[in-house]
């Protein structure tokens, strides 16, 4: 497998050369934040690109025990529930969303990889990059080909409320949040309550990450994106945003630019605004 930017990405021609390996699982992963009004299963059922499952992160990628959305869930129920889709041992996972590269299509690829499957790449431009190059879709269901998903969790690429709540003190790691800047600043209401940011924390939206297609921007211009905000790459970072899905942007970027142990704040601003006497700052980062 070669790709021009990383390693954890594959272009739509690579997916085409492999779509009928017996080793290669397509996963539609795609998810649509709440204000779209939009039902990724229902998209998914009426065009996807041919053998591919799809990927619920509000089921599969959800801690049933936690108030808030898509929270981690434990080994246990990630391994059934992705075993379910073939998704496992031994196999090549091509992750993509209906929205270029963008969005739970990371958040699928940085949890498998917290769970230990470190085979999982991303379709650089997704499905829409797919079907302007005229490549096949279908709405004929996937039949399931149940296989073995051995987890093993690797809390180094996580980080939870107390961890971050330490680090507003130490400063050990930098805290970066991909929301747009007007969320960042607190100069707009907030659907989670409470407006601004994490004290401390760097501000780069994952759009700048993005080019106009929906794919990913080189690993210079994403480097350069990085600087711009003032984060170092070669120091510690987790990525944070509204509920722990546009971090994982942040984490793939970060990754093409040869950082490649990037952590997430699972909760995210999500769990900082809503948990009570959570310092907050408002302004410039």
């Amino acid at each position: 497998m070669t790709n021009p930017l990383s390693d954890a990405l594959v272009s739509t021609q690579w997916l085409a050369d492999h779509l009928d390996a017996p080793d290669v699982r397509v996963v539609d992963a795609s998810w649509y934040m709440p204000a779209e009004n939009k039902n990724a299963r229902d998209f998914y059922d009426a065009e996807h690109i041919p053998g591919a499952v799809f990927f619920d992160i509000d089921d599969i990628a959800a801690d049933d025990s936690a108030p808030l959305p898509h929270m981690m869930p434990d080994a246990i129920k990630f391994s059934a529930k992705v075993r379910k889709l073939g998704l496992g041992d031994g196999v090549r996972v091509v992750v993509y969303s209906q929205k270029g590269s963008a969005l739970a299509a990371c958040r699928a690829w940085w949890m498998l990889r917290h769970f230990g499957h470190h085979d999982v790449v991303v379709l650089d431009g997704g499905l829409p990059k797919w079907i302007a190059e005229g490549r096949p879709v279908t709405d004929a269901p996937t039949p399931p080909r149940e296989r073995h998903f051995t987890a093993r969790a690797n809390s180094f690429l996580l980080r939870e409320y107390d961890q971050v709540l330490s680090n507003v003190k130490t400063k050990r790691e930098q805290l970066v949040d991909a929301r747009a800047g007007e969320r960042f600043r607190g100069e707009v209401d907030d659907p989670w309550g409470k407006s601004g940011h994490v004290p401390g924390s760097y501000n780069l939206p994952f759009t700048k990450l993005l080019n106009s297609d929906g794919t990913f921007k080189s690993a210079d211009e994403i480097k350069a994106a990085f600087d711009a905000a003032g984060v170092d790459l070669n120091k510690p970072i987790v990525a944070s945003c509204g509920s722990g899905v546009t971090a994982c942007v942040l984490a793939m970027g970060a990754y093409i630019s040869g950082h490649k142990q990037v952590a997430v704040y699972d909760g995210s601003w999500a769990e900082w605004a809503t948990t009570e006497d959570s310092p907050v700052d408002t302004g410039p980062a």
